[in-house]
């Protein structure tokens, strides 16, 4: 019987899994590098031991320090969450040789499923149906799919439609899969365009038993990053549904599967494809619960002490979808955020899973996901409008996030009629923007009403030549608007839009401003009536948009380059960035070199810009 369990992970994943603990009385261990000493899934376990370091290399990586920790903090098991070690056989080996109980597949299973090349040799064996594996050093046909063979969540993963950019994405695809994985091999097989991604969840015991508890499609990605996922699929008919559940069942029992774990597959029409073996809990793992009414971290430790599974699995009821809320960027090119989340609250009827609460920090070193978001309900068109109206209402300040862009999914036609595919962000258009003069107005007033002298509000005179002004930033947009000051209220402003009384909610964090409202919600940055002197940049800088590792320097001083040219490429939160040229010229400067650390704003080149009369 498990006891205290370590949890090798953090956020979001290892606040799940104390939840449940905490349900079965099981104390829990938490480990924290230094930036994640303040994090809630350190306050909310049992105990806690510090892997000193910044980067997951340095200590979520490192499974000696874990199993010591494990051992010093009186652990009996060890569960590894997702992601990081979590499949990864030499750590599991490491739990079990320490005595503890590892809550997971064996280290045989993790190994067999480890390389996706050799996992898709395997299944091909089973009987499953996959997609030809080709050889990247005589890879001739485009387009390709490059993955890298040790890992998933999109990293390393890149799309090759022409033969001229094959040698730099095959090159940047194994130097992402290293710096995520610890192992740069990667495989390449032939795109599937219009194809959907389904995968089906499956839970096995030590005794023979083995449940598909239904599919779940996570066809809505970016970057190869699944955004929107849910139970069912809407284009699985019951015949695709038992074809898949058999596949699924026959790739767990060739490799002696016990646990959770998941079986992923490309759907296009009735046919489909295996990819791969999760042999780990899913990010995306709610849905199935909601759908299913189990808790499978439950199951896991149930597993792990030799539960046996009922011989038939739970009926499904309803449907269920979640979104991912990333701090990121929507102007510019989905760039990850940090900083300061100084409010996260997201109301309505739905599960928040989230590593994180006001006042949290989000750091360069690690994934910028803020939370999952999940609503159930009867039917697919029901838990899509609960789940869109929930983070409408959602009051998230001090970061952007792509919470717009998962809102408009969840309301476009497309989506509702079912009508997915992994090309679907860029198949449909999603510019929808909000007019930020009526928050601006919302911002001046509270502002005014703050600064209240007893009864007079900010601006008051016996002789007014004019009204009063307010200029703030909205992006990279100034605003200027008059108000009454007499009008002044805080915190919460009515206004009459058009007839339509449309309250606005203010809350200020030193120049932010933070104006949320059924209209949408607005980021602003107040306008000093006298700001202080700015440093200029030389023209032609190029500035670092984030803190992160120079990973290769494509340009040498002296070079000419047009623009769009890459300059270099920078690794941040686990992803490389490329940094262009945006203006055509001459490199007069190059300041940075190969795995140097920059900081956000650093200036990393200079591009002097051609001019009018040069060819």
């Amino acid at each position: 019987m498990i006891k205290t369990l370590l949890i090798a992970n953090r956020g979001e994943i290892a606040r799940r899994i104390i939840r449940t603990c905490d349900a079965l009385g099981i104390r829990t261990v938490a480990v924290f590098s230094d930036p994640d000493a303040g994090a809630p899934h350190v306050r909310e376990a049992d105990f806690a031991v510090n892997l000193p370091g910044a980067s997951p290399a340095d200590t979520y990586l490192r499974a000696d320090l874990i199993v010591e920790a494990a051992v010093k903090a009186g652990a009996d098991a060890v569960h590894p969450g997702y992601g990081f070690l979590s499949e990864n056989a030499g750590f599991a080996r490491k739990v079990q040789a320490a005595g503890l109980t590892w809550v997971g597949p064996e280290p045989d299973s993790i190994e067999a499923m480890g390389s996706k090349v050799a996992a898709k040799k395997r299944m091909a064996a089973a009987g499953v149906p996959t997609l030809p594996e080709l050889d990247p050093d005589t890879v001739t046909e485009f387009p390709v799919l490059i993955k890298a063979s040790a890992g998933g969540g999109g990293r390393g993963m890149r799309i090759v439609r022409e033969k001229t950019e094959f040698a730099d994405a095959l090159a940047s695809a194994r130097r992402e899969a290293e710096s995520a994985f610890g192992d740069p091999t990667v495989f390449c097989e032939p795109l599937l365009e219009h194809a959907r991604h389904v995968e089906v969840q499956i839970l096995a015991d030590a005794h023979g038993t083995v449940w598909a508890l239904g599919e779940r499609e996570c066809s809505i990605q970016r970057r190869h990053q699944k955004i929107v996922e849910e139970s069912p699929s809407p284009a699985v008919t019951d015949d695709v549904r038992k074809r898949l559940f058999a596949a699924a069942t026959a790739a767990a029992e060739s490799i002696g599967y016990v646990g959770a774990g998941t079986v992923e597959f490309m759907l296009k029409g009735e046919d489909f494809h295996f990819l791969e073996v999760n042999t780990r809990l899913q990010v995306e793992h709610p849905v199935t619960e909601l759908v299913y009414g189990v808790d499978l971290v439950e199951w896991q430790l149930r597993i792990a002490e030799g539960a046996e599974l009922p011989a038939t699995p739970p009926q499904p009821h309803g449907h269920a979808i979640e979104v991912r809320l990333y701090a990121e960027d929507p102007d510019h090119d989905w760039r990850p955020a940090s900083g300061t989340l100084h409010r996260f609250h997201v109301p309505g009827d739905i599960r928040l899973d989230s590593g994180v609460e006001d006042g949290s920090e989000i750091s360069v070193h690690y994934d910028p996901m803020l939370a999952k978001v999940i609503a159930h309900a009867p039917t697919r068109r029901a838990a899509a409008r609960k789940l869109a109206t929930a983070l409408a209402n959602a009051r998230i300040h001090g970061l952007v996030t792509n919470r717009r862009l998962l809102v408009d999914i969840l309301e476009h036609d497309a989506f509702l009629d079912g009508d997915t595919h992994t090309g679907f962000l860029t198949e449909h258009e999603f510019t929808r923007t909000v007019d930020p003069q009526p928050f601006a107005l919302a911002a001046a007033l509270a502002q005014a009403a703050r600064r209240k002298v007893g009864h007079l509000p900010l601006g008051w005179r016996n002789v007014r030549s004019q009204q009063p002004k307010a200029k703030f930033l909205f992006a990279d947009t100034e605003i200027e608007v008059e108000y009454d000051p007499k009008q002044a209220t805080a915190d919460t402003v009515v206004l009459d839009l058009d007839g339509v009384r449309t309250p606005f909610h203010v809350a200020r964090y030193g120049d932010l401003v933070e104006v949320d409202s059924p209209r949408g919600s607005v980021s602003l940055k107040v306008v000093p009536r006298f700001p202080e002197p700015e440093t200029r940049l030389a023209p032609g800088a190029t500035v670092a948009p984030m803190p992160g590792t120079v990973v290769r320097v494509s340009v040498q001083q002296g070079d000419q380059v047009e623009a769009g040219a890459e300059l270099l490429v920078l690794e941040a939160m686990k992803m490389e960035h490329r940094v262009l040229a945006t203006s055509a010229g001459t490199v007069t400067e190059l300041l940075v070199a190969q795995a140097q650390q920059v900081n956000a704003g650093d200036v990393l080149a200079v591009v002097a810009e051609k001019s009018g009369d040069e060819s």
